[in-house]
């Protein structure tokens, strides 16, 4: 069941989460990437899940996103870019800069 704004028109869900990405979705991404025929996104990712399945993913390094092309996703990968936007704006730049060099890190010690 979907819900219509009176006003802008939105169909998506009432359900959706919009979080990090953790190790256990890599298979959930690569999958959306499949459907959306692009290379899976890299870097720290957020995804959107509607009513508990991933829609689309959008990684914070580069912007990129992907979705699955068989739903109406293009208001989840909406949401997805003002979360980012949220994120960029609430970590001071030199936090930022920490945080990559550790990801990159971590990355290269794996």
């Amino acid at each position: 069941m979907t819900s219509k704004s009176a006003t802008h028109g939105h169909t998506l869900p009432p359900t959706v989460v919009i979080r990090r990405a953790a190790e256990a979705d890599a298979p959930a991404v690569a999958r959306l990437a499949a459907l959306d025929s692009a290379r899976v996104p890299r870097g720290d990712l957020l995804l959107a899940l509607v009513a508990g399945a991933p829609w689309a993913a959008l990684s914070l390094d580069d912007g990129r996103a992907v979705a699955d092309p068989f739903r109406p996703s293009s208001e989840a990968v909406d949401l997805l870019r003002i979360r980012a936007a949220q994120l960029r704006d609430e970590a001071p730049a030199g936090r930022r800069s920490a945080v990559r060099r550790v990801l990159w890190l971590s990355r290269a010690s794996a």
